[in-house]
Protein backbone atom coordinates (compact mmCIF):
# COMPACT_ATOMS: atom_id res chain seq x y z
CA UNK A 1 0.00 0.00 0.00
CA UNK A 2 1.26 3.31 -0.79
CA UNK A 3 2.84 5.32 2.11
CA UNK A 4 0.82 8.56 1.27
CA UNK A 5 -2.58 6.54 1.37
CA UNK A 6 -1.40 4.44 4.74
CA UNK A 7 -1.03 7.90 6.69
CA UNK A 8 -4.69 9.20 5.25
CA UNK A 9 -6.07 6.16 6.84
CA UNK A 10 -4.17 6.00 10.28
CA UNK A 11 -5.11 10.03 10.13
CA UNK A 12 -8.95 9.01 10.03
CA UNK A 13 -8.74 6.18 12.23
CA UNK A 14 -7.00 9.02 15.01
CA UNK A 15 -9.37 11.58 14.22
CA UNK A 16 -12.19 9.59 14.63
CA UNK A 17 -10.47 8.14 17.64
CA UNK A 18 -10.06 12.23 18.66
CA UNK A 19 -13.79 12.90 18.07
CA UNK A 20 -14.72 9.49 20.20
CA UNK A 21 -13.24 10.87 23.15
CA UNK A 22 -14.45 14.30 22.60
CA UNK A 23 -17.91 12.91 22.91
CA UNK A 24 -17.29 11.10 26.48
CA UNK A 25 -15.02 14.25 27.31
CA UNK A 26 -17.07 17.41 26.35
CA UNK A 27 -20.85 16.12 26.30
CA UNK A 28 -20.45 15.99 30.40
CA UNK A 29 -20.79 19.79 29.91
CA UNK A 30 -23.97 19.62 27.83
CA UNK A 31 -25.48 17.24 30.56
CA UNK A 32 -24.12 18.39 33.49
CA UNK A 33 -27.08 20.84 35.12
CA UNK A 34 -29.62 18.24 34.21
CA UNK A 35 -28.06 15.28 36.00
CA UNK A 36 -26.99 17.59 39.07
CA UNK A 37 -30.85 19.08 39.60
CA UNK A 38 -32.63 15.25 38.94
CA UNK A 39 -34.25 16.71 35.80
CA UNK A 40 -33.19 13.63 34.09
CA UNK A 41 -31.45 10.48 34.61
CA UNK A 42 -27.78 10.11 33.88
CA UNK A 43 -28.31 7.30 31.20
CA UNK A 44 -31.36 9.29 30.05
CA UNK A 45 -29.42 12.78 29.43
CA UNK A 46 -26.82 11.23 27.97
CA UNK A 47 -28.78 8.88 25.17
CA UNK A 48 -30.81 12.00 24.50
CA UNK A 49 -27.26 14.27 24.13
CA UNK A 50 -26.08 11.45 21.95
CA UNK A 51 -28.59 11.68 19.45
CA UNK A 52 -28.87 15.45 19.22
CA UNK A 53 -25.13 15.56 19.07
CA UNK A 54 -25.03 13.52 15.85
CA UNK A 55 -27.94 15.64 14.76
CA UNK A 56 -25.90 18.95 15.60
CA UNK A 57 -22.56 17.48 13.28
CA UNK A 58 -24.62 16.64 10.08
CA UNK A 59 -26.47 20.05 10.24
CA UNK A 60 -23.37 22.36 9.28
CA UNK A 61 -20.03 22.53 7.96
CA UNK A 62 -18.88 25.79 8.28
CA UNK A 63 -16.82 25.16 10.75
CA UNK A 64 -15.20 22.96 9.55
CA UNK A 65 -14.43 24.38 5.86
CA UNK A 66 -12.97 27.27 7.93
CA UNK A 67 -10.30 25.24 10.20
CA UNK A 68 -9.66 23.30 6.92
CA UNK A 69 -8.15 26.61 5.90
CA UNK A 70 -7.36 29.21 8.28
CA UNK A 71 -4.63 27.87 10.55
CA UNK A 72 -2.13 26.61 7.75
CA UNK A 73 -2.49 26.67 4.14
CA UNK A 74 -3.00 22.77 2.81
CA UNK A 75 -1.96 23.18 -0.36
CA UNK A 76 1.44 24.38 1.16
CA UNK A 77 1.88 22.29 4.00
CA UNK A 78 5.07 20.43 4.18
CA UNK A 79 4.65 16.73 5.36
CA UNK A 80 1.14 17.78 5.36
CA UNK A 81 -0.51 14.99 6.48
CA UNK A 82 2.10 13.67 8.60
CA UNK A 83 1.84 17.35 10.22
CA UNK A 84 -1.82 16.29 10.89
CA UNK A 85 -1.27 12.59 12.49
CA UNK A 86 0.54 14.06 15.02
CA UNK A 87 -1.63 17.09 15.68
CA UNK A 88 -3.82 13.99 16.31
CA UNK A 89 -1.86 12.22 18.52
CA UNK A 90 -1.19 15.17 20.81
CA UNK A 91 -4.74 16.24 21.07
CA UNK A 92 -5.84 13.11 22.56
CA UNK A 93 -2.97 12.40 24.81
CA UNK A 94 -4.01 16.42 26.29
CA UNK A 95 -7.82 15.12 26.24
CA UNK A 96 -7.02 11.72 28.10
CA UNK A 97 -4.75 13.75 30.41
CA UNK A 98 -7.40 16.30 31.15
CA UNK A 99 -9.99 13.43 31.67
CA UNK A 100 -7.97 11.36 33.86
CA UNK A 101 -7.75 14.93 36.00
CA UNK A 102 -11.28 15.14 36.01
CA UNK A 103 -10.48 18.97 34.73
CA UNK A 104 -13.31 20.10 32.09
CA UNK A 105 -10.28 21.30 29.68
CA UNK A 106 -11.19 22.15 25.86
CA UNK A 107 -11.00 20.03 23.09
CA UNK A 108 -10.84 22.94 20.60
CA UNK A 109 -7.93 24.28 22.15
CA UNK A 110 -6.48 21.12 22.42
CA UNK A 111 -6.36 20.78 18.60
CA UNK A 112 -5.97 23.87 16.87
CA UNK A 113 -2.88 24.18 19.33
CA UNK A 114 -1.90 20.76 18.13
CA UNK A 115 -2.37 21.44 14.40
CA UNK A 116 -0.11 24.83 15.37
CA UNK A 117 2.60 23.36 16.86
CA UNK A 118 3.07 20.20 14.64
CA UNK A 119 3.03 22.70 11.70
CA UNK A 120 5.25 25.12 12.92
CA UNK A 121 7.93 21.94 14.03
CA UNK A 122 7.01 20.89 10.40
CA UNK A 123 7.95 24.46 8.78
CA UNK A 124 10.62 25.40 11.46
CA UNK A 125 9.18 28.93 11.12
CA UNK A 126 5.95 30.43 12.78
CA UNK A 127 5.18 32.03 8.99
CA UNK A 128 3.67 28.98 8.49
CA UNK A 129 0.76 30.04 10.02
CA UNK A 130 -2.05 31.37 8.47
CA UNK A 131 -2.01 34.92 10.87
CA UNK A 132 -5.47 36.53 9.61
CA UNK A 133 -7.46 33.12 9.91
CA UNK A 134 -5.17 31.82 13.23
CA UNK A 135 -5.55 35.25 14.81
CA UNK A 136 -9.63 35.23 14.15
CA UNK A 137 -9.51 31.78 15.90
CA UNK A 138 -7.76 32.55 18.80
CA UNK A 139 -10.19 35.68 19.47
CA UNK A 140 -13.23 33.76 19.42
CA UNK A 141 -11.62 31.36 21.66
CA UNK A 142 -10.62 34.11 24.08
CA UNK A 143 -13.82 36.38 23.55
CA UNK A 144 -16.37 33.15 23.69
CA UNK A 145 -16.22 32.60 27.14
CA UNK A 146 -16.36 36.25 28.41
CA UNK A 147 -19.44 36.77 26.17
CA UNK A 148 -20.76 33.28 27.48
CA UNK A 149 -20.61 34.44 31.50
CA UNK A 150 -22.05 38.02 30.23
CA UNK A 151 -25.03 35.83 28.60
CA UNK A 152 -25.46 33.94 31.28
CA UNK A 153 -25.89 36.47 33.76
CA UNK A 154 -28.06 38.58 31.46
CA UNK A 155 -30.59 35.61 31.06
CA UNK A 156 -30.22 34.49 35.08
CA UNK A 157 -30.99 38.11 35.85
CA UNK A 158 -34.39 38.03 33.59
CA UNK A 159 -35.66 34.79 35.44
CA UNK A 160 -35.16 36.92 38.53
CA UNK A 161 -37.29 39.85 37.72
CA UNK A 162 -39.67 37.56 35.45
CA UNK A 163 -40.64 35.64 38.20
CA UNK A 164 -39.49 37.55 41.06
CA UNK A 165 -43.19 36.80 43.01
CA UNK A 166 -43.34 33.25 41.99
CA UNK A 167 -41.96 30.79 44.90
CA UNK A 168 -38.53 29.16 43.81
CA UNK A 169 -40.50 25.35 44.37
CA UNK A 170 -43.42 26.09 41.57
CA UNK A 171 -40.94 27.71 39.36
CA UNK A 172 -38.12 24.84 39.49
CA UNK A 173 -40.84 22.22 39.10
CA UNK A 174 -41.68 24.11 35.62
CA UNK A 175 -38.05 24.60 34.81
CA UNK A 176 -36.96 21.07 35.88
CA UNK A 177 -39.60 20.15 32.81
CA UNK A 178 -37.59 22.87 30.93
CA UNK A 179 -34.20 20.89 31.22
CA UNK A 180 -35.07 18.09 29.18
CA UNK A 181 -35.39 20.89 25.80
CA UNK A 182 -32.37 22.46 26.92
CA UNK A 183 -30.42 19.91 27.51
CA UNK A 184 -31.16 18.55 23.90
CA UNK A 185 -30.35 21.85 22.39
CA UNK A 186 -27.22 22.21 24.28
CA UNK A 187 -26.10 19.00 23.28
CA UNK A 188 -27.44 19.64 19.22
CA UNK A 189 -25.20 23.55 19.86
CA UNK A 190 -22.12 21.38 20.53
CA UNK A 191 -22.29 18.79 17.66
CA UNK A 192 -22.58 21.97 15.42
CA UNK A 193 -19.41 23.36 15.98
CA UNK A 194 -17.09 20.67 18.33
CA UNK A 195 -17.54 17.63 15.74
CA UNK A 196 -16.91 20.12 12.88
CA UNK A 197 -13.43 20.51 13.52
CA UNK A 198 -12.35 16.91 13.15
CA UNK A 199 -14.12 17.07 9.90
CA UNK A 200 -11.73 19.76 9.25
CA UNK A 201 -8.36 18.27 10.64
CA UNK A 202 -9.53 15.18 8.08
CA UNK A 203 -10.13 17.32 5.12
CA UNK A 204 -6.87 19.38 5.41
CA UNK A 205 -4.95 15.67 5.73
CA UNK A 206 -6.66 14.47 2.38
CA UNK A 207 -5.83 17.86 0.68
CA UNK A 208 -2.09 17.61 2.03
CA UNK A 209 -1.62 14.06 0.64
CA UNK A 210 -3.34 15.39 -3.03
CA UNK A 211 -6.56 12.85 -2.38
CA UNK A 212 -8.82 15.87 -2.91
CA UNK A 213 -8.05 19.26 -4.46
CA UNK A 214 -10.25 21.86 -2.56
CA UNK A 215 -11.82 22.62 0.56
CA UNK A 216 -15.42 20.64 0.61
CA UNK A 217 -16.47 18.46 3.26
CA UNK A 218 -16.75 14.90 1.83
CA UNK A 219 -19.91 13.47 3.01
CA UNK A 220 -18.30 10.63 4.42
CA UNK A 221 -16.09 12.25 6.50
CA UNK A 222 -18.96 14.58 7.62
CA UNK A 223 -20.88 11.60 9.21
CA UNK A 224 -18.15 9.34 10.36
CA UNK A 225 -17.26 12.16 12.47
CA UNK A 226 -20.35 12.78 13.69
CA UNK A 227 -21.35 8.83 14.37
CA UNK A 228 -17.93 8.90 16.37
CA UNK A 229 -18.82 11.95 18.61
CA UNK A 230 -22.02 10.62 19.16
CA UNK A 231 -20.76 7.38 20.32
CA UNK A 232 -18.74 8.71 22.62
CA UNK A 233 -21.01 10.50 24.01
CA UNK A 234 -23.45 7.49 24.18
CA UNK A 235 -20.83 6.44 27.36
CA UNK A 236 -20.70 9.80 28.87
CA UNK A 237 -17.81 11.77 30.82
CA UNK A 238 -19.11 11.36 34.21
CA UNK A 239 -16.12 12.33 36.11
CA UNK A 240 -16.42 15.89 34.48
CA UNK A 241 -20.00 15.60 35.45
CA UNK A 242 -19.38 15.64 39.16
CA UNK A 243 -16.82 18.46 37.83
CA UNK A 244 -19.13 20.39 36.16
CA UNK A 245 -22.44 19.97 38.18
CA UNK A 246 -21.33 19.78 41.91
CA UNK A 247 -17.99 21.59 41.69
CA UNK A 248 -18.83 25.46 40.09
CA UNK A 249 -21.74 25.99 41.95
CA UNK A 250 -25.23 24.78 43.60
CA UNK A 251 -27.52 24.31 40.67
CA UNK A 252 -31.22 24.77 40.75
CA UNK A 253 -33.31 23.77 37.67
CA UNK A 254 -34.09 27.26 37.34
CA UNK A 255 -29.98 28.31 37.12
CA UNK A 256 -29.72 25.00 35.00
CA UNK A 257 -32.20 26.13 32.55
CA UNK A 258 -30.34 29.64 32.20
CA UNK A 259 -26.81 28.16 31.95
CA UNK A 260 -28.35 26.31 29.29
CA UNK A 261 -29.64 29.00 27.02
CA UNK A 262 -27.36 31.13 27.26
CA UNK A 263 -24.30 28.87 26.31
CA UNK A 264 -26.44 27.40 23.66
CA UNK A 265 -26.78 30.62 22.04
CA UNK A 266 -23.18 31.74 22.22
CA UNK A 267 -22.32 28.07 20.64
CA UNK A 268 -24.99 28.41 18.17
CA UNK A 269 -24.38 32.30 17.06
CA UNK A 270 -20.61 31.15 16.48
CA UNK A 271 -21.50 28.10 14.13
CA UNK A 272 -23.75 30.27 12.30
CA UNK A 273 -21.17 32.78 10.81
CA UNK A 274 -18.69 29.70 11.02
CA UNK A 275 -16.26 30.37 13.81
CA UNK A 276 -14.67 27.37 15.92
CA UNK A 277 -15.23 28.07 19.83
CA UNK A 278 -14.52 25.71 22.92
CA UNK A 279 -18.26 24.46 24.09
CA UNK A 280 -16.75 23.79 27.24
CA UNK A 281 -15.62 27.15 27.98
CA UNK A 282 -18.98 29.00 26.93
CA UNK A 283 -21.13 26.29 28.96
CA UNK A 284 -18.97 26.12 31.84
CA UNK A 285 -18.60 29.91 31.48
CA UNK A 286 -22.44 30.72 31.43
CA UNK A 287 -22.80 28.56 34.29
CA UNK A 288 -20.53 31.07 36.28
CA UNK A 289 -22.38 34.08 34.83
CA UNK A 290 -25.24 32.30 36.03
CA UNK A 291 -24.49 32.00 39.48
CA UNK A 292 -23.12 35.38 39.78
CA UNK A 293 -26.28 36.83 39.17
CA UNK A 294 -27.83 34.73 41.39
CA UNK A 295 -25.08 35.21 44.01
CA UNK A 296 -21.57 35.80 43.75
CA UNK A 297 -20.54 33.79 47.10
CA UNK A 298 -22.27 30.95 45.17
CA UNK A 299 -19.85 30.27 43.02
CA UNK A 300 -17.01 28.10 43.85
CA UNK A 301 -13.85 30.55 42.50
CA UNK A 302 -11.75 27.77 43.76
CA UNK A 303 -12.86 25.39 40.92
CA UNK A 304 -13.42 28.17 38.41
CA UNK A 305 -9.78 29.61 38.83
CA UNK A 306 -8.82 25.74 38.24
CA UNK A 307 -10.69 25.86 35.35
CA UNK A 308 -9.34 28.99 34.02
CA UNK A 309 -5.23 28.27 34.30
CA UNK A 310 -6.10 24.81 32.01
CA UNK A 311 -7.75 26.67 29.71
CA UNK A 312 -5.21 29.16 29.16
CA UNK A 313 -2.41 26.69 29.03
CA UNK A 314 -4.14 24.00 27.40
CA UNK A 315 -3.66 25.49 23.85
CA UNK A 316 0.30 26.33 24.75
CA UNK A 317 0.64 22.98 25.99
CA UNK A 318 -1.06 20.96 23.58
CA UNK A 319 1.17 22.98 20.46
CA UNK A 320 4.11 22.03 22.22
CA UNK A 321 3.37 18.55 23.02
CA UNK A 322 2.54 18.27 19.13
CA UNK A 323 5.96 19.66 18.16
CA UNK A 324 7.77 17.34 20.32
CA UNK A 325 5.46 14.31 19.02
CA UNK A 326 6.84 15.58 15.94
CA UNK A 327 10.00 15.60 16.14
CA UNK A 328 10.33 12.37 17.48
CA UNK A 329 8.38 11.10 14.48
CA UNK A 330 10.21 12.97 11.53
CA UNK A 331 13.44 11.72 13.41
CA UNK A 332 12.10 7.79 13.04
CA UNK A 333 10.38 7.99 10.18
CA UNK A 334 11.29 11.13 7.62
Amino acid sequence: MDSVLLITIIIVIVGLAFDFINGFHDIANAVATSISTRALKPRVAIGIAAVMNFLGAISFTGVAVALTSDIVDPFALKNGEFVVLCALISAVMWNLMTWVAKMPSSSSHALIGSIAGAAIASAGSFGVLNWGGFSTIIIALIVSPIIGFSVGYLIYSLFKFIFRNKKLVQTNRHFRIAQIGTTAMQAYAHGTNDAQKTMGIITLALIASGLQSDSTIPFWVQVSCAAAMALGSSIGGYRIIKTVGTKIMKIEPVTGVAADLGSLSVIMSATLIHLPISSTQVIDSSLMGVGTANHKKEVNWRTGKSMLVTWMITLPCAGIMAAVVYWIAAAIFL
